[in-house]
C-alpha cells in the first residue's frame, strides 16, 4: 500500500477519532453505509470538527488496496515514526517503574499489530523495535492493533544493542524470550524498571540482543507445540508481568 498514513476499520478509526482526532485530516466513509457502528463514528467526526467524505463501494476498496476497511477509512496529517530522541522523554514520563516491550526484528505487520494491542492492555509505556529488517507502523498494523497504535509510542532505532544498553544505565532489567531457557517467566520476579524482549518470528532473538540481556526466560510448554506465535507469547508474557505488578 502506497499510503501509510491511513487508519482503517471501525474500532480502530472509532478510537483514533475519541483520543486522537486532532491526527486525522480526512474521514472517508462507504456511501449507503448506516448501520449504527457506521453513524457512531460520524458523531464522533462531527463532535471532533473532522471533514468526512463519502464514496463509493469501488473507491473505498481501492483506496486501502482491496483490505477489509468495514467502510470507514481516516487518512492523517503526515507524521513522522517515532526515532531515539523520543525515548528518553518516554522514558521520564513513565515513572520509577517503567514497562518496556522490545520485539527484535517482528516482520509480520499482524504480529506487531497484536503486539501492540496486548501492550496496550497490559500498561507497557512503550514498544522498541529495529529500523531496519522490521515491521513499521502501516495501515495493516494499525488495524490489527484496533486503536493501539495510537495509543502505545512505538520507537525505531537503528541500533538495538546500543539501545539494550541505555536502557540498563537507566537501571531497567532486561529480560529475553527463549525456547532453550532454564529458567521460566513464573519464577523470575518482574517487578520493578523492567524490558521484555521478544524474538522475530522463527529465528528468537539475534545473538547480539541476547547477549545484552540480563537474565533469559522460557514460557513452560506443556503439549507437543514447541513455541508459540510470537504475539501470543508476548500476551502471555506481558500479563505474567502485570499479574506480579499486580500482587497476584
Amino acid at each position: 500500500m502506497s499510503d501509510t498514513n491511513l487508519v482503517f476499520g471501525l474500532h480502530a478509526v472509532r478510537t483514533l477519532l475519541q483520543r486522537h482526532a486532532v491526527k486525522v485530516s480526512q474521514l472517508y466513509v462507504q456511501r449507503g453505509r448506516e448501520d449504527a457502528r457506521i453513524n457512531e463514528v460520524l458523531k464522533f467526526a462531527r463532535e471532533q470538527s473532522v471533514n468526512v467524505e463519502f464514496r463509493a463501494t469501488h473507491d473505498m476498496d481501492q483506496l486501502v488496496s482491496g483490505e477489509r476497511h468495514q467502510g470507514v477509512v481516516a487518512k492523517l496529517f503526515k507524521i513522522d515514526n517515532l526515532g531515539e530522541g523520543a525515548l528518553d522523554d518516554i522514558l521520564d514520563q513513565a515513572g520509577d517503574a517503567p514497562f518496556i516491550l522490545v520485539l527484535d526484528g517482528v516482520q509480520d505487520p499482524h504480529n506487531l499489530g497484536a503486539c501492540l494491542r496486548s501492550a496496550d492492555a497490559a500498561g507497557v509505556h512503550v514498544v522498541i523495535v529495529p529500523r531496519d529488517r522490521a515491521a513499521s507502523l502501516s495501515p495493516v498494523v494499525r488495524k490489527v492493533a484496533a486503536g493501539a497504535a495510537e495509543t502505545v509510542p512505538l520507537v525505531q532505532v537503528v541500533n538495538l544493542a546500543r539501545t539494550l544498553r541505555l536502557l540498563k544505565e537507566r537501571g531497567i532489567w532486561i529480560v529475553g524470550t527463549d525456547d532453550e531457557a532454564e529458567a521460566s517467566i513464573h519464577g523470575a520476579k518482574l517487578t520493578g524498571p523492567l524490558a521484555i524482549v521478544m524474538g522475530a518470528e522463527g529465528g528468537g532473538m539475534r545473538r547480539l540482543t541476547k547477549e545484552h540481556c540480563d537474565a533469559l526466560l522460557t514460557i513452560p510448554m506443556k503439549g507437543v507445540v514447541e513455541s508459540l506465535n510470537v504475539s501470543v507469547a508476548t500476551g502471555v508474557i506481558l500479563y505474567e508481568v502485570v499479574r506480579q505488578r499486580s500482587g497476584l
